[in-house]
């Protein structure tokens, strides 16, 4: 492997995003990083067939509008727990619109669907590990009496070989997420690795790094 494709543990802190380090017991004290956090798949996974899966959730295959909301693209890597990129990894990624609501018959809210919104796609990592993709910021919506759920997006990565994720990406700095109970049931020390600052511009762009853990793995 191409050391210029390895994430060190300098990397990982040097980009806050998504990843969490530790150090293995040694004189040399070799990187090591840990799987990202689990969190919840939810009630919303798609349950319909769907063609139009591909990077860009702001446009329907077939329809000429665009989803309505703010425009944001989220990028990132999957890598194994010695910071080498996992090619071909299947990320699967699916989220609520602008307005909260899921393209879901178990989401019965009277939130307004949006019929140009994509609102799922299935991704393939490339050789250095890498996806992307473009979609809209999802809104915050009511889950149960007052607790109201931030702005998320759900993720499925799985590849052979290693154990298959299940977790949420949140919006670093969102009031809602220190009050969510999804996120508050992430261990403290963790959650960072679930949020994700994203920069001020037109289009604003965010890092998601992934870490899998191998198969075998405590």
């Amino acid at each position: 492997m191409d050391k210029k494709n390895k994430v060190t543990r300098r990397d990982l802190i040097r980009a806050g995003t998504g990843m969490a380090a530790g150090v293995f017991a040694g004189n040399a004290a070799a990187s090591a990083l840990s799987p990202t956090p689990d969190n919840p798949e939810g009630p919303f996974y798609p349950i319909h067939e769907q063609t139009d899966r591909d990077m860009d959730l702001t446009r329907v295959a077939g329809r000429e509008g665009r989803a309505q909301g703010q425009v944001i693209r989220v990028s990132g890597r999957v890598l194994d727990e010695s910071g080498e990129p996992i090619e071909g990894a299947v990320v699967d990624v699916w989220q609520a619109n602008a307005a909260g609501r899921y393209d879901h018959e178990g989401d019965t809210s009277d939130t307004p669907k949006d019929p140009n919104f994509q609102g799922w796609a299935v991704l393939k990592t490339d050789a250095e590990g890498r996806y992307a993709f473009t979609t809209i910021k999802p809104g915050p919506y009511t889950a149960m009496g007052e607790w109201v759920r931030p702005p998320h997006i759900h993720y499925k990565v799985s590849r052979r070989g290693y154990k298959e994720l299940i977790t949420q990406m949140y919006f670093d700095g969102d009031p809602l997420n220190d009050k969510d109970q999804l996120f508050k049931a992430v261990p403290e020390g963790e959650r960072k690795h679930l949020l994700v600052t994203f920069s001020e511009q037109d289009i604003p762009e965010g890092e998601f790094n992934i870490v899998l853990g191998s198969v075998g793995t405590a």
